[in-house]
């Protein structure tokens, strides 16, 4: 059996390297480092595939979420509603703009920010919701939307998880996530869906006035060389990268449907365990469905009861199976991001999370022997334990 690895790069790279490998060599053939032909060729080949009016590549994911805040024109004190179950990076530039995060719960099954407590800590303050795609999975973006519009608030996709996902609206119409909210950031970290061999990200709007905004503030506010017209930051995506994401941008609905199909085996050898529960789509779907594309399983993770979390981890450790706790406190009890505001009656669920979640291998190149192993290893130790 191959060595299990969390994210396999290395055996995704071996299968496009007679893309990768010229793409990268007509960079630095041009020595157009720095916005050039590869960087522009991408961000248009992105905009049709998510069918989005604008994508405007930047340094990294966090950049993109702070720049995209930044291009709202929101002010110091401005309050924005996220997920306390998620990466700090998302409140994190919250809190360096100076805006004042609110933390609120997620739904128990989704994982994805709980619609109703959304409402609930709307406040005249309030000015944006961000609702992150967790683990892959869509969020509720109608009702997101539906939300934004009766209280007049900008809603800013945390898509760096979900590329390439499908949400299904209530009409039955699609739209890929990232192309839904008023503006929208992602990651290319190596490990991602989409991902480049170093750090990138992006901004996406179908705001023609917007997408104007956010193109000066990636480039030190200048729409012409010298001239500053918005406070910016220095934020672009490199060529090399660029010609990295390129190649692999036709390969993501692969890429994603190898990850659910590792999914689906996973769910198969879990199935009807009284201890775990799986991942699954979206409330409309019935497990992984076959018809729609609203998880793309950046992590596939399970939610435990009645099992010893921590000790499971080390023992997957000790059989050379990586495994990862995605996330073990939540954003609320981080020191950087305390509030004496919070009450820890409003995050029943995500302080069940921390606790109970554990994330096994997920990447293109998981085979079915290694899926069987990890799968009968997690079901030994929790049937021996029990």
């Amino acid at each position: 059996m191959k060595k299990i690895q969390m994210v396999d790069l290395q055996g995704q790279y071996a299968k496009i390297k007679d893309v990768v490998d010229p793409s990268i060599q007509e960079v630095m053939d041009s020595a157009a480092f720095i916005n050039g032909p590869k960087v522009h060729q991408f961000q248009k080949n992105l905009e049709d595939y998510l069918g989005v009016k604008h994508v405007i590549p930047c340094a990294n994911g966090t950049d993109a979420l702070q720049i995209a805040m930044m291009g709202l024109g929101l002010k110091p004190g401005d309050e924005v509603i996220t997920a306390d179950f998620t990466f700090a990076a998302t409140v994190e530039v919250i809190a360096l703009l100076q805006l004042t995060p609110v933390l609120v719960d997620v739904d128990p099954v989704t994982f994805n920010i709980d619609v109703d407590a959304i409402e609930k800590a709307i406040t005249p303050k309030t000015k944006a919701i961000v609702p992150v795609h967790l683990f892959g999975l869509a969020a509720d973006m109608d009702a997101i939307m539906d939300l934004a519009k009766k209280h007049n608030l900008y809603v800013i996709e945390d898509n760096a998880q979900g590329i390439g996902a499908d949400y299904i609206h209530n009409d039955g119409t699609k739209t890929k996530t990232g192309a839904i909210g008023h503006v929208a950031s992602t990651s290319f970290f190596p490990s991602k869906n989409l991902g480049c061999y170093g750090d990138g990200g992006a901004i996406f709007t179908n705001d023609d006035d917007l997408a104007h905004t956010i193109r000066g503030i990636v480039n030190h506010g200048m729409y012409k060389r010298y001239h500053h017209d918005v406070v910016g930051v220095n934020s672009r995506l490199d060529s090399i990268q660029a010609a990295v994401l390129d190649a692999k941008l036709p390969h993501l609905d692969n890429y994603n449907e190898a990850r659910r199909n590792a999914a689906r085996k996973y769910s198969e050898g879990f199935k009807d365990h009284p201890k775990i529960t799986v991942p699954t789509g979206r409330t409309a779907c019935e497990g992984i469905c076959d018809t729609c594309n609203c998880h793309v399983f950046h992590q596939y993770t399970l939610n435990l009861k009645d099992v010893n979390r921590d000790a499971l981890a080390a023992h997957l450790q000790e059989q050379n199976i990586p495994c990862g706790v995605y996330y073990p406190i939540p954003l609320h009890l981080q020191k950087a991001y305390a509030d004496e505001r919070y009450n820890e009656e409003d995050f029943k669920v995500t302080n069940q999370l921390v606790q109970s979640v554990i994330s096994l291998p997920m990447h293109t190149e998981l085979d079915d022997e290694q899926i069987e192993f990890i799968t009968t290893t997690v079901l030994n130790f929790i049937d021996g334990n029990s």
